[in-house]
């Protein structure tokens, strides 16, 4: 287990551990179906915003919250790169190579290749920058 945490709504209990069981809930982060609900709680208006006190919160707390900051901002980055760039699925090598020899229109391109063709290209002088994107940015995100 990551221990990446994530928010998903439900419309009951019985719905959330339904999708668990058949496999729909998974980490945005790595696409891991071992999901583990944690306690939480609704968030009430009841008044007017008090300021934000320093933060006398347990270290652990503190840490996991700076886990959830560097979590989202990886997302957030990982959603920049995939809307700037082109996914050019398993042709990643072959139209890597057009733009570096002017063959066709430089771009910011993603897709697949092995590493020995990414090593390749390397070695060709063409820099390649290999991203584990989770399945779950390819899709529209709520």
């Amino acid at each position: 287990m990551h221990r990446h945490t994530f928010e998903g709504w439900f419309a009951s209990e019985d719905d959330f551990q339904s999708q668990l069981g058949r496999g729909l809930v998974a980490c945005p982060v790595c696409n891991d179906t071992a999901v583990v609900k944690q306690l939480s709680a609704p968030r009430l208006n009841l008044g007017a915003a008090q300021p934000p006190a320093t933060s006398n919160a347990p270290q652990g707390l503190q840490l996991a919250n700076s886990e959830q900051a560097v979590q989202a901002t990886w997302l957030q980055m990982m959603r920049r790169v995939m809307a700037g760039t082109e996914d050019v699925g398993e042709r990643f090598a072959e139209v890597a190579r057009q733009m570096h020899y002017g063959e066709t229109q430089e771009r910011g391109i993603r897709g697949r290749t092995s590493p020995e063709e990414a090593e390749a290209l390397l070695e060709e002088g063409i820099p390649v920058l290999p991203l584990l994107l989770p399945d779950v940015l390819k899709e529209p995100l709520q």
